[in-house]
């Protein structure tokens, strides 16, 4: 090989077409843009969602709800999780760490313990919010709670 025979591979480069030239071209008078109306003038932009005078989708569907902008989300932990949990791995005290370190949470959630399930241990929970009846089954089963 030299630099003398090295040529692009076959078909990467193409000549750029060159449209409005002359009826001998093949591609003069209109310019590939056929006949009259906005799509052949300069400046023609269709607007975004226009369907060709159709009624567009965004108004044949109605209007629908609202997103509240100061709603908090929480991951719902259950008792009966909280029960598995500390069964599992011998747990006294569990907090967003020990949530966060067996895989239930992620790093930016916050976490409400609900009262699904039975509690039967004294455990110190530590969340960022309890269900009334949830913080009533840990203080009975002889727990603590602790809101951060």
């Amino acid at each position: 090989m030299e630099l003398n025979n090295i040529h692009p591979a076959v078909g990467s480069v193409t000549t750029k077409t060159r449209v409005g030239r002359g009826q001998g071209s093949g591609k003069g008078g209109t310019s590939t843009r056929g006949h009259k109306g906005a799509k052949s003038r300069s400046g023609y932009s269709r607007k975004i969602g226009f369907e060709g005078g159709q009624m567009p989708l965004q108004r044949r569907l109605p209007k629908y709800g609202f997103k509240n902008i100061n709603r908090v989300e929480y991951k719902a932990i259950n008792l009966a999780l909280l029960e598995t949990l500390a069964a599992a791995k011998g747990l006294e005290k569990i907090g967003l760490a020990e949530l966060r370190e067996a895989g239930y949470i992620s790093s930016k959630q916050l976490v409400k313990i609900l009262a699904s399930g039975t509690l039967t241990r004294a455990l110190a929970v530590e969340a960022n919010a309890f269900s009334k009846a949830a913080e009533k089954a840990i203080v009975e089963a002889g727990g603590s709670i602790s809101k951060i």
